[in-house]
């Protein structure tokens, strides 16, 4: 199974879009799981339309339409791997023991927020933020997660988009 993970997309916002690699890898997944700041409902919907099943998180710049019709946080079971799933995930001190208290029975949990793409792994638990694929901040590129997940296993990594 491979799963497109993003987050902090911000859309719509002047002339900000996804690049044609982030629509092709969207199109070409499985399942898309978005760690929140869509912005819109709207953006929402577009992003249904590339014909990849969506599971979402609000984030804390999501229309209030559109926060009030995701959680703040979700677990899937996923090939068996759970995958959970909330926009911020807090200070970086500390977080990945924070995350792995929080979320016990998880593997992976993924969030958004900062935009900076992080991965993290201790004992079997991982974190991941995919970064943004249009507002990078301080980070040097534009970029999304990748999960190829199989026999209960799953590998995470960084694309440039």
């Amino acid at each position: 199974m491979r799963v497109a993970l993003i987050a902090d997309t911000h859309l719509p916002r002047g002339d900000r879009e996804l690049s044609p690699r982030c629509v092709e890898e969207i199109a070409a997944a499985d399942l898309l799981l978005h760690a929140g700041d869509i912005r819109t409902e709207e953006t929402l919907a577009w992003l249904r339309t590339l014909g990849t099943p969506v599971q979402a998180v609000h984030g804390n710049v999501d229309s209030p339409e559109l926060a009030d019709s995701l959680p703040e946080e979700l677990s899937v079971e996923l090939e068996g791997v759970v995958v959970s799933m909330l926009h911020d995930a807090g200070p970086a001190k500390g977080r990945l023991a924070r995350m792995q208290r929080r979320f016990p029975e998880s593997d992976v949990v993924l969030f958004g927020h900062s935009h900076m793409p992080l991965h993290e792994e201790r004992d079997g638990f991982q974190i991941f933020n995919p970064g943004s694929p249009t507002e990078r901040r301080r980070a040097p590129t534009h970029t999304m997660g990748i999960a190829e997940i199989s026999n209960g296993a799953i590998e995470l990594r960084h694309l440039e988009v």
